[in-house]
C-alpha cells in the first residue's frame, strides 16, 4: 500500500516521461518544496528495465530522500529503494532506484566505465556544482555517446536550466512552480555582536511574535552551531524548544532526530546541508546568517579546506524556501538587503576554484587518454590543471599506481601516504599522521611526531577511525619513525625545505618561509602544513617533519642533480668553485674550495664590483678628473663597466683586483688613442721659464693650472689647449701656494691688477723679488 501525498511535481510527471521518451535528456527545474527528489526517481523505474542512480550533493539528503521514498512505496529501506554514502550502503539484490553521493558515482565508474544496469541517472540539486557532480555530467555524457540507452536527468531548485540545456545538445526543459506558501523575509540591520548573541536575539524575536511551529537556523558549521546553542540554552529551556544540531560530521542517528517529527517545538541549528532536498517537516521559520563554509583548498598541503564566506542569492534562497514548505512562513536574514543585493546570483562553480588533483586522478584511474578533450559544463583554468597533473606526476600516479590511490575517497596526497605507510610496514601510524593532517590539528606542535604523541582531538580520532575503515592497515609489528616520515614524503615530494637560519626556511621551490613556533633542531624537512598570509612576506609554516637528504637521492632520483660553478664568499670576497647537488632548487650538500673556471670567476668577479662601485679599486677623483679630460677633448666616454669585466679577466678576489686597477686608467687611455688625447687635452703643459704644470680638468668647467706667480712672469699670452685653442684657467699662486688671482687673461692681468697684487706681496714677502715689470 503507498502512501503519496499529492505533490505540484506530480502534474509534470507525464511530461517528463514523454520528454525522456524522445530525448535521453532532460533538465527540470522546481521549486523548493515542489517534491522532485522524491517523486522523479520512482517515475523513471517505470519506463526503464535497469537500475536509477540520483546523485545527492549530501549524505543526510541520499539517506532522508531514501527513507522518504520507501516509505511512500510501503516499503522500509533496502529492498525497491536503498541508498550508499561513503562507510554506509543500505540495498539489496532487488533494489533498482539508489539515492547516493556523488563521489559513489565516481567511484563506481572507476571499476565499472560503462556502468552496467545502470538505464538512468539523476543529478539532483545540480545548482551546488560541486566537483563530483560536475565530473559526473561530463563523464556521463560522455558515455551516452556509447550508450544511447542512458537517461540523464539534471534537477535543482534554483539552476539556471538554459546553459546545462544547451550542454546537453540542447535537450529539452521542464518547469514546475512548486507549492511555496507566502514567506514573509526580513532582512536586520548590521550589528557588531557576535553571531550566537544575533541568533539568541532573533529566536527571542519570533517568540515574542507567539511565531509557531519549529524554527531552523542555518550557520557556517560546526563550531558556530555549539555556540549558538550555548547562547540559546536559557531561552530555548523557558520556551519548552527542544534544541538540536544538524551537520555533516554528526552521527546519522542525530541527523535523523533533527529532521524527524517530535512531540515538542524544535530550534534546529543547521549548516546548509539542511538547505536543500528534502523537506524538514515542521518547519515554519527560518533565522539566515547568510554565512556558509565555502570548500576550498590549501595551495600547501593540496588538502581540501573550508572558510567562512557570504551565500550567494541562490543558496539564501534555498534557505528561505526551507520556512514555506508546508505552510505561511517567516524569514529573518541576520544582514541588511544592501548586502543581499550585492551578492552573486549563484556560487562560483567547485571546478573553477578548488584543487583539481583528486578529479583527475579519477580520470587517470578510468585511463581517459584525453583528458584534455573532455567536454566540460565549465571548463577548470588552465593553470589549475596543469597544477593538479604535475602533482600526480610527482606522487607517481600513473597506471596501477593510479588506480590505487583513487580507490581512496581522499585527497591524492593522503592516499599516497597511506599507500606508501602500508608497503614500509607502518600504515597504523600512517593512518594516524593522515587523520591529523585532515583534521587541521596540532596542538601547539609543529613537529608531526610531537603532535601524534598527544592525546588526539575529538575530530581527529573521528577521521582517524574514518581512515582505518578506508585503508584497512595490517597490524603493525613495530614501530618506526623514519619508514613514516619517508611514506609522508612520498606524499609531500614538492614540500621539501632546508632550515636557513632563525625560523626561515628555504623550499625546494626556490621560495623562502616561515616556521610556527621554535624552530625544530634538523635542517631538512617537509612542509606538511601552511598558509599563505596576506599580511606578511613569508607564507607560515604550522607542520613540518623531518627528512634526511639521502632519502631524496632514494625516492626522487630524477629530481636530483649535481651542478657546478663558481660561488660568492663575502667574508673572502673572492670567487669559489661549487659543486652542488640539488633537489629541484635546493642545495642538499655541497663542496668549495677548487680551482674555478676562469671565465666563470672573471664573470662573477666582475659582478661583484660592479655592485660594490668601481670607486672601491679606482681613485674616484682621478677617474672622475680622466672622463672630464675625455669629454674635453670631444671623445665618445669609455664604457667602464666592460673596462672592469676586462681587467677581471684571470683574477678572482677584490685583493687581486685592487693590485690590477693600477693599469686600469692607462687601459682606458690607450684605448682613446693616448697621443691623440694628449695633443688635445694634455696632462701637462711647459710655461716660458721651462717648468711643467699640471692640467686640471673638472666636467662642465674650462680645463685649469695652478704654479707660482713668478713662474709666469715675462709670459704675456695664456696658455690654450684643444682644437678651439681654448684658454686655460690660470691660478696665480703665491708663496704660500694660496692662489692670489685666477685668470684667462695674462696680458690684462700685468696691466691692471699686477701694481696692486705686487704691493701686497711685497708686504707679505719682502725677500721674494717682485719686478715692477715681470
Amino acid at each position: 500500500m503507498t502512501r503519496k501525498p499529492s505533490l505540484p511535481v506530480d502534474t509534470i510527471l507525464p511530461e517528463i516521461i514523454a520528454s525522456l521518451r524522445r530525448s535521453p535528456a532532460l533538465v527540470i527545474e522546481a521549486a523548493p518544496g515542489a517534491g522532485k527528489t522524491t517523486r522523479v526517481p520512482p517515475a523513471l523505474m517505470e519506463i526503464v528495465s535497469g537500475e536509477v542512480v540520483v546523485l545527492e550533493p549530501r549524505r543526510i539528503a541520499a539517506r532522508l530522500a531514501a527513507r522518504r521514498v520507501a516509505w511512500e512505496c510501503g516499503e522500509e529501506v533496502g529492498e525497491t529503494v536503498g541508498y550508499q554514502v561513503r562507510f554506509e550502503e543500505v540495498a539489496g539484490p532487488r533494489t533498482r532506484l539508489k539515492f547516493v553521493t556523488e563521489g559513489v558515482l565516481t567511484r563506481r565508474l572507476l571499476s565499472d566505465p560503462l556502468l552496467k544496469g545502470v538505464s538512468a541517472v539523476v543529478l539532483d540539486e545540480f545548482h551546488e556544482r560541486h566537483l563530483d557532480s560536475d565530473l559526473a555530467l561530463a563523464l556521463l555524457k560522455r558515455l551516452q555517446r556509447q550508450r544511447s540507452d542512458l537517461l540523464i536527468v539534471v534537477m535543482s531548485a534554483t539552476l539556471d536550466a538554459a546553459p546545462v540545456a544547451r550542454y546537453l545538445d540542447d535537450c529539452p526543459v521542464v518547469r514546475s512552480e512548486g507549492r511555496l506558501f507566502e514567506l514573509f523575509i526580513k532582512h536586520l540591520p548590521y550589528s557588531s555582536k557576535t553571531l550566537e548573541a544575533q541568533v539568541r536575539e532573533a529566536v527571542e524575536s519570533l517568540l515574542d511574535e507567539k511565531h509557531a511551529g519549529d524554527i531552523l537556523v542555518f550557520l557556517p558549521g560546526a563550531a558556530e552551531i555549539r555556540r549558538a546553542m550555548r547562547e540559546c540554552e536559557p531561552t530555548a529551556r523557558r520556551s519548552g524548544l527542544l534544541m538540536l544540531p544538524l551537520h555533516g560530521d554528526l552521527p546519522a542517528i542525530e541527523q535523523d532526530r533533527a529532521v524527524a517529527p517530535a512531540s515538542q517545538r524544535k530550534l534546529i541549528l543547521a549548516t546548509n546541508v539542511a538547505e536543500s532536498s528534502v523537506t524538514v517537516e515542521g518547519v515554519t521559520a527560518v533565522i539566515d546568517s547568510g554565512l556558509a563554509r565555502i570548500a576550498s583548498y590549501s595551495p600547501w598541503t593540496g588538502l581540501p579546506t573550508l572558510h567562512v564566506g557570504r551565500v550567494s542569492k541562490a543558496s539564501a534562497t534555498q534557505r528561505a524556501g526551507r520556512a514555506g514548505r508546508t505552510g505561511p512562513g517567516r524569514v529573518l536574514r541576520l544582514y541588511p538587503a544592501e548586502d543581499y543585493l550585492h551578492r552573486p546570483d549563484h556560487d562560483t562553480p567547485q571546478i573553477m576554484r578548488s584543487d583539481l588533483s583528486q578529479l583527475y586522478l579519477a580520470l587517470r584511474a578510468m585511463r581517459v587518454e584525453d583528458a584534455e578533450c573532455i567536454d566540460w559544463l565549465d571548463a577548470p583554468p588552465a593553470v589549475a590543471v596543469k597544477r593538479a597533473e604535475s602533482l600526480l606526476d610527482r606522487l607517481g600516479a600513473t597506471g596501477a599506481m593510479a588506480q590505487r590511490l583513487a580507490r581512496y575517497p581522499l585527497p591524492p596526497r593522503v592516499s599516497r601516504i597511506l599507500v606508501e605507510s602500508a608497503a614500509r610496514g607502518v600504515g597504523e601510524q600512517g593512518c594516524i599522521a593522515a587523520a591529523l593532517l585532515g583534521s587541521g590539528a596540532n596542538a601547539g606542535k609543529n613537529d608531526i611526531l610531537a603532535a601524534m604523541e598527544l592525546p588526539p582531538e575529538p575530530r581527529t580520532r573521528q577521521h582517524l577511525e574514518q581512515l582505518r575503515r578506508i585503508a584497512r592497515p595490517p597490524r603493525q609489528a613495530r614501530h618506526d619513525d623514519d619508514a613514516l616520515l619517508m611514506s609522508l614524503l612520498a606524499g609531500f615530494p614538492d614540500r621539501v625545505a632546508r632550515r636557513r637560519s632563525g625560523s626561515q626556511v628555504l623550499l625546494s621551490t626556490g621560495a623562502s618561509a616561515e616556521i610556527a613556533g621554535e624552530p625544530p633542531r634538523y635542517e631538512f624537512m617537509i612542509a606538511v602544513d601552511a598558509e599563505d598570509r596576506k599580511d606578511k612576506p613569508l607564507p607560515l609554516i604550522r607542520m613540518t617533519a623531518r627528512i634526511e637528504p639521502e632519502w631524496l637521492i632514494e625516492l626522487f632520483p630524477e629530481h636530483v642533480h649535481e651542478q657546478s660553478g663558481v660561488l660568492w664568499n663575502r667574508t673572502s670576497e673572492r670567487v669559489e668553485a661549487v659543486s652542488a647537488l640539488r633537489y629541484d632548487e635546493l642545495v642538499i650538500q655541497e663542496t668549495r674550495g677548487a680551482a674555478p673556471d676562469a671565465d666563470a670567476a672573471a664573470e662573477l668577479l666582475a659582478q661583484k664590483a660592479l655592485e660594490a662601485g668601481i670607486e672601491r679599486f679606482v681613485d674616484a677623483a682621478e677617474l672622475q678628473e680622466f672622463m672630464a679630460r675625455v669629454a674635453f677633448a670631444g671623445s665618445e666616454p669609455p664604457d667602464l663597466d666592460q673596462a672592469l669585466r676586462e681587467l677581471c679577466s684571470g683574477l678572482r678576489s677584490f685583493a687581486e683586483l685592487r693590485n690590477a686597477a693600477s693599469s686600469f686608467l692607462p687601459m682606458l687611455e690607450q684605448r682613446e688613442g693616448a697621443r691623440r688625447l694628449n695633443e688635445i687635452a694634455p696632462v701637462r703643459i711647459r710655461l716660458q721659464n721651462g717648468r711643467q704644470t699640471k692640467v686640471h680638468y673638472e666636467g662642465g668647467k674650462p680645463p685649469w693650472i695652478a704654479s707660482r706667480l713668478q713662474d709666469f712672469f715675462g709670459m704675456r699670452d695664456t696658455p690654450r689647449i684643444g682644437p678651439d685653442r681654448t684658454p686655460v684657467v690660470v691660478h696665480l699662486l703665491a708663496p704660500n701656494q694660496r692662489p692670489v688671482q685666477t685668470t684667462t687673461d695674462l696680458a690684462g692681468f700685468w696691466e691692471r691688477l699686477y701694481p696692486q697684487v705686487r704691493r701686497e706681496l711685497m708686504r707679505r714677502y719682502p725677500r721674494h723679488s717682485w719686478p715692477e715689470r715681470p
